[in-house]
């Protein structure tokens, strides 16, 4: 058996590539890395969207391959920015309304496995369009389903919790985009029940009700109109679709980009009607990736939100609504639609303020030639080591 031509050669190999995978794995943060500990009494989110993830219905490819990477660059990112919690913005699934129960339970696992020891932190999970479907085979007992397997959810898929004083309301959007149906109206009570807790807490000092009790259900309908909280002063608003956003200039829809003419008939939050009306593309781009203008009024002033955190357009947006209200839109934690994965780390302060830095990771084709760039040199050492 021929000898290795220097001795230390698979050493340096393997050094090479414990390096590259540190380096792959590191995430790149907008105004560099936060700060490991964050200051006394503040409280740190990862905010995480768009996993996509198969379940057992997953390729070898993707198995193997891609859920491997991607746990190795989540641990990664956790490990550097310590967060206190995480919440993922919706669609953990590629395919959730097509699947069983038991494989919905599958992908949840699947991700479980992703965070590693990491799944002993706290995590929220919001739903997406991938996830529920769209409004043809948007079902109620369907999403109660799946609710009851993400803690803290209810039957018509929102949920509210509260961490170190920090309150946050996560709001079923596929069904606020869906007209007159009954998860929509559930949704809108949340928000009734939520935007009443608030007044009263602030009126009256924290009081903790149970969503559903008779102590919110005792108030009138549509009473946000008389709400006497000031802006800021709600929760933390947690979205997989976008808010409505109006440029005054022309009334289109910024910080996303439009899809051509006809290319979203097909899409399944398309109703039929719409399908069939003629509506041209911007208008149906405006109608499925965003939140109707009167649902969004409808968030904006019944809960006086302190931040709104959103998803589904695959890429990170900062903007400010017209009444001040601050919306950070998370990218998408996949290679599949995006080139570039990333993920937000948010710092909520003890007084109100609210950091947030959007993190970006390594693209898919850096890591296939990284490692096909060590398979190549490696190779080539055990051919040089038999020609010695």
């Amino acid at each position: 058996m021929a000898a290795w031509p220097n001795p230390y050669l698979p050493l340096l190999l393997i050094a090479a590539l414990l390096a590259f995978e540190d380096w792959l794995s590191t995430p790149s943060c907008s105004g560099g890395s936060p700060a490991l500990h964050p200051a006394s009494g503040d409280l740190r989110a990862m905010l995480v969207a768009d996993l996509m993830l198969l379940g057992s219905d997953a390729t070898y490819a993707d198995r193997f391959f891609r859920y491997h990477l991607m746990s190795k660059l989540i641990t990664k990112s956790i490990q550097t920015t310590n967060p206190d919690l995480i919440i993922v913005l919706g669609d953990i699934s590629a395919k959730g309304s097509e699947q069983s129960e038991s494989k919905w339970v599958a992908v949840l696992e699947q991700f479980e496995g992703i965070l590693g020891q990491y799944s002993s932190l706290p995590i929220h999970i919001v739903l997406g369009d991938k996830d529920v479907g769209g409004c043809l085979s948007l079902d109620g007992k369907l999403v109660h389903r799946m609710a009851n397997h993400l803690p803290g959810l209810d039957s018509s898929g929102c949920g509210s919790f509260e961490i170190s004083n920090t309150s946050f309301l996560s709001l079923n959007a596929i069904a606020l985009l869906c007209g007159d149906n009954t998860l929509r109206f559930g949704v809108e009570k949340v928000m009734e029940m939520e935007s009443h807790r608030f007044q009263r807490k602030r009126l009256n000092g924290p009081q903790h009700y149970p969503l559903g009790s008779e102590k919110q259900q005792d108030s009138g309908a549509h009473s946000w109109r008389q709400n006497s909280m000031t802006s800021g002063s709600g929760p933390i608003i947690l979205l997989h679709i976008p808010l409505h956003k109006s440029d005054k200039s022309d009334g289109g829809i910024i910080g996303v980009p439009k899809f051509p003419e006809g290319a979203v008939s097909d899409h399944p939050l398309v109703s039929l009607s719409s399908k069939e009306s003629g509506d041209d593309g911007t208008r149906l781009y405006d109608q499925l990736h965003t939140l109707p203008a009167n649902s969004t009024q409808y968030i904006l002033q019944a809960l006086k939100p302190r931040i709104i955190f959103s998803a589904h357009a695959h890429s990170f947006s900062d903007y400010t609504h017209a009444d001040g209200t601050r919306e950070v839109t998370v990218p998408a934690m996949t290679w599949k639609k995006s080139g570039v994965p990333g993920f937000v780390i948010a710092t909520f302060g003890q007084k109100g303020a609210v950091s947030v830095k959007c993190c970006s990771l390594a693209q898919e084709w850096y890591i296939v030639t990284g490692y096909s760039a060590f398979l190549f040199l490696t190779a080539l050492a055990v051919r040089w080591s038999h020609w010695m």
